[in-house]
């Protein structure tokens, strides 16, 4: 009878193991030896979660159960204060001076996490680590306990360090966050849009490039598909702030 018992757990563990994933969650760690302020914003038609935003102290996590197929984007604040009634502002990555964002995003320069875990037409998961806005903070995506095909999604090298002097934001004469070559330039070309948003015409600038080679599986801009967008299925992912090199 124990045989056949363990064979029928085996048979169940096998069985389950492949039904659809639902309920995923998310694990937001703060490694970084200061507070941060993590913010959380929907896309189109999916909820904000968390309220949009909370405090998370050094060395402290908190896990954000998802809805089915949640897509949205996620974020670091620094340098915040807010009062009572959860207004004030932060350093980098402010959204309109609230705590709770609410479903408004961070201001740039901002390093961004974007993922869509599934949609209608497909059970996969992509995800990436996004400088297209901008860094303030390393941060890194992946699945835990790992997966077919799933890969890491990071920029664990504080940018600030490295930063050209035409794209440093300074508070109180430190370097606080690097700004894109698009919001430190405001043309098309750096920014991709107008007769420039397409990928044959819109090509890494010496920023991007930059970037790129400092943290590689990072977007460094808007159409760098190719070494940046991760595809994925796990139904736990880990999202790390300032993420321990090894």
């Amino acid at each position: 009878m124990q045989s056949s018992s363990a064979l029928f757990s085996l048979l169940i563990f096998i069985s389950t193991s492949f039904l659809p994933i639902n309920g995923e969650q998310l694990i937001i760690v703060n490694n970084c030896n200061e507070n941060i302020w993590p913010g959380l914003l929907g896309g189109a038609g999916h909820p904000t979660l968390k309220d949009g935003g909370f405090h998370l102290g050094s060395g402290e996590e908190v896990v954000v159960d998802l809805p089915d197929k949640w897509s949205g984007r996620l974020w670091g604040r620094q340098g915040c204060s807010f009062d009572a009634n959860g207004k004030g502002s932060c350093d980098t990555g402010d959204c309109s001076g609230l705590l709770h964002c609410q479903g408004t995003g961070g201001a740039p320069p901002a390093t961004v996490v974007e993922m869509t875990l599934g949609s209608p037409t497909s059970p996969l998961h992509f995800y990436d680590v996004s400088l297209v806005d901008g860094f303030n903070l390393p941060v890194s995506m992946k699945p835990v306990g790992g997966g077919i095909g799933c890969g890491e999604a990071s920029c664990d090298v504080d940018l600030n360090i490295c930063c050209p002097s035409a794209l440093e934001v300074r508070k109180n004469g430190k370097i606080v966050g690097c700004k894109s070559a698009c919001l430190a330039m405001q043309s098309a070309k750096y920014c991709c849009t107008g007769e420039f948003g397409n990928p044959k015409s819109c090509k890494p600038t010496l920023f991007a490039n930059l970037f790129k080679a400092i943290c590689p599986k990072a977007y460094s801009y808007a159409f760098d598909d190719s070494t940046s967008l991760n595809k994925c299925r796990a139904s736990r992912y880990v999202i790390t702030f300032c993420p321990p090199k090894l």
